[in-house]
């Protein structure tokens, strides 16, 4: 069916967004395995207090104001701890004096220091995704910032402190667009950082109207905000890396702006068809998701239909978020959740190799779930039992709703899946503690250890709040191995590697990404459970140069850093 077709039968729903209210798949008998990860929130006694502004905090009059923040775990330091990033985005009334974002530093005893003003990257403005990669190669940790407006980038000088440079490099925008997904990578293998950058709507508050002013204004009979439909569509932008400190706009160029008709989230890039160049993926709203496929040669064709990762396996269009990367079922390919508008599940795009994906949803168990908006999410290994378990994060985006008696709240609690290692995902929330049950609107997640326990744990934005720290209290006795990868002939930060991990016989796959969950920034470092294993039997590195290389065995429990070139 083509997508003109599909946008045709989709719009005769009465709201601004893609739902089709879609039933709850039944749920098949528990495993009775136990999971010993549980997650507390510790991010007051941690020192993240400070609430991020996100628009009105019992009504959004206008769809800027509803999608919220990407947050970050990054090393900007270098001192082997985690530090958080969180964007702040603002309000249509007049802001506080205090908002911009924050960047904490970690103490490394569980507490995280406020250093925005001395780093200096307390930018303000109406802030929406985090990006990180180094894009000058100094060893230091750079973030990409965008906004409704121009666009940040805080190029690290390695002494604690942010310059910033967008408009010196050349990718500030022009100041009108509503950028929101940004990526690094190195689309030409040329060993430098390039950036990838989309935008979700053309907003102007002079020509978007009030709540119920049109058909694209309501949900289920209630006024709401109007869009994403009936808004102008966003467009994406592509920028090369000259190595010089600044970057050249090759959107034309490289093909990527020939794609329109589409509103962009959460942008992902990967080597997706295995042919061993990185592609972009993104979650898109209300329409099509797309698929850039690297031709090799400098361009990308948008093959997101052809692909299998458009749409849901029925062929309808979906209010795609985030985006999770990950090999959920063992095969050495690489596969995708991408998280959607409530009435309709998650997506979960099985990767059959050369560039072709299907919709397993709901035979791998992901289908009981369709109640809520869903956001950040990522895969990870949370019990180190060697394959990768799923969390996400949820949030309605009309607050209106708490006002109104019903099933659906705007606060909603997360999702934990466990992995059986069947190809299938178990809903585990109800045994995931305290920090999963709590209900809040949430939005961007990242992923990370920062307590460095051997544990994944997970930072969270939620509207108009302090943020959530999801502190993994894992009481299992499996192993792990942590493997932070340094480029030479490729990026410094490796973003776009692929890492395999070899265990017993169980080989287990991930990639080093620049953003992914929603709008949001994961560890640079690979985190690998290996259940009760107490070593790896081997490592093989796939470099962003398109170099293989084999590390030897190494012991579990620790972080590790390999150096291109160092191995075989």
């Amino acid at each position: 069916m083509s997508s003109a077709i599909l946008l045709g039968a989709t719009c005769l729903w009465p709201q601004g967004v893609s739902t089709r209210n879609a039933p709850a798949e039944p749920r098949t008998k528990p495993s009775g395995r136990p999971f010993g990860a549980s997650f507390t929130d510790v991010a007051a006694e941690a020192g993240l207090r400070r609430r991020v502004l996100a628009g009105g905090k019992h009504t959004h009059r206008y769809i800027v104001e509803a999608n919220g923040t990407g947050v970050a775990l990054v090393d900007f330091d270098n001192d082997g701890y985690l530090d958080a990033f969180m964007v702040d985005s603002s309000r249509i009334e007049p802001p506080p004096a205090d908002t911009g974002n924050r960047l904490y530093r970690n103490l490394g005893n569980g507490k995280f220091a406020d250093v925005t003003a001395a780093a200096g990257a307390g930018q303000r403005g109406w802030g929406n995704g985090v990006c990180a990669g180094d894009f000058d190669n100094n060893g230091f940790t750079d973030l990409f910032v965008t906004y409704w407006g121009r666009n940040v980038l805080l190029r690290n000088t390695g002494a604690g402190k942010f310059e910033e440079v967008a408009a010196k490099a050349g990718v500030a925008g022009d100041g009108n667009a509503w950028h929101t997904g940004c990526t690094f990578l190195d689309y030409d293998r040329d060993g430098r950082l390039d950036l990838f950058v989309t935008s979700y709507l053309e907003f102007d508050l002079k020509t978007t109207g009030l709540p119920g002013s049109g058909a694209n204004c309501l949900w289920k009979g209630m006024p709401v905000f109007c869009g994403p439909r009936g808004l102008p569509y966003g467009r994406a932008w592509l920028y090369h890396n000259r190595g010089d400190g600044t970057f050249e706009d090759v959107s034309v160029r490289s093909r990527v702006a020939e794609t329109i008709g589409f509103y962009g989230f959460t942008a992902v890039a990967a080597d997706l068809t295995g042919d061993g160049w990185v592609d972009i993926y993104v979650a898109s709203d209300s329409t099509p998701s797309l698929l850039f496929r690297n031709n090799r040669d400098g361009t990308f064709s948008e093959i997101g239909a052809e692909a299998g990762v458009a749409f849901s396996e029925h062929g309808h269009e979906q209010g795609g978020m985030g985006v999770a990367v990950g090999d959920y079922d063992g095969d050495g390919r690489l596969d995708l959740v991408k998280t959607n508008f409530a009435g309709d599940h998650s997506t979960l795009y099985r990767n059959l190799g050369k560039g072709i994906f299907e919709d397993v949803v709901i035979r791998a168990g992901m289908g009981v779930n369709p109640f809520f908006v869903a956001w950040g999410v990522g895969f990870a290994d949370f019990d180190n039992d060697n394959w990768p378990d799923l969390l996400q994060v949820n949030g309605h985006v009309y607050p209106e709703l708490e006002a109104k008696q019903g099933a659906e709240r705007y606060r909603n609690p997360r999702i934990l899946y466990r992995n059986l290692g069947t190809g299938r995902l178990e809903d585990v929330s109800a045994a995931g503690g305290t920090g999963v049950l709590a209900e809040h609107s949430s939005r961007g997640a990242a992923f990370g250890d920062f307590d460095n326990d051997g544990d994944v744990d997970v930072l969270v934005m939620n509207m108009g709040e302090p943020p959530s720290l999801l502190r993994n209290d894992l009481k299992t006795g499996s192993h792990w191995i942590r493997i932070r990868l340094e480029g030479v002939k490729s990026n410094r930060s490796a973003i776009g590697a692929q890492v395999v991990v070899e265990t017993d016989g169980r080989k287990q796959r991930q990639a080093v990404l620049s953003q992914s969950s929603f709008l949001s920034q994961n560890d640079l470092r690979l985190h690998f459970g290996l259940g009760p294993a107490e070593r790896v039997d081997a490592v093989v590195v796939y470099w962003p140069s398109g170099a293989a290389e084999q590390f030897a065995g190494i012991g579990g429990g620790q972080t590790v850093v390999l150096k291109e070139g160092s191995g075989k």
